[in-house]
């Protein structure tokens, strides 16, 4: 074999182990992509059920609800337009309260709750996720528009 056709061998070599690692890589980020979704969009049907995503609003006031176990808990997560349930076990953050902002990150189920497998709470008083303070905010601008005529 001529160096000419070793060459253009190892180069065509090095290209597909290149193009195969790309591949990898790409596969990865898409399988630990999560999105943001408002209760809103979630409700409105944006969601496939068994999809990996993260939901954020304001948790309902009245709504937690622990159970016997002392770990499982379920509350309500809202936008102020609409409200999904959500249920998770495991221990919440200090910050975790009733009428405060808080992201949960799981899968929602075809009875249209929303299983979390991590919460995320504000880290001070006027703290809430960039996310969730724009859904909120879009949430209470579309409820201005159905009142006014």
């Amino acid at each position: 074999m001529k160096t000419r056709h070793k060459r253009l061998v190892l180069i065509l070599g090095g290209l597909s182990l290149l193009g195969a690692a790309v591949m990898l890589v790409l596969s990865a980020f898409q399988q630990n992509l999560v999105f943001f979704h408002s209760p809103s969009d979630v409700s409105s049907g944006k969601v496939a059920v068994d999809q990996t995503f993260r939901i954020g609003g304001i948790v309902e006031d009245g709504s937690v609800r622990r159970q016997a176990d002392g770990l499982s808990v379920s509350f309500v997560i809202t936008d102020t337009a609409v409200g999904i349930p959500v249920t998770y076990s495991g221990s919440l953050p200090d910050l975790f309260r009733e009428g405060k902002g808080a992201v949960a990150q799981g899968r929602l189920t075809s009875d249209g709750v929303f299983h979390a497998s991590q919460v995320l709470a504000k880290h001070d008083e006027n703290y809430m996720p960039p996310e969730a303070a724009h859904a909120v905010d879009k949430a209470q601008e579309a409820m201005r528009t159905m009142v006014m005529p």
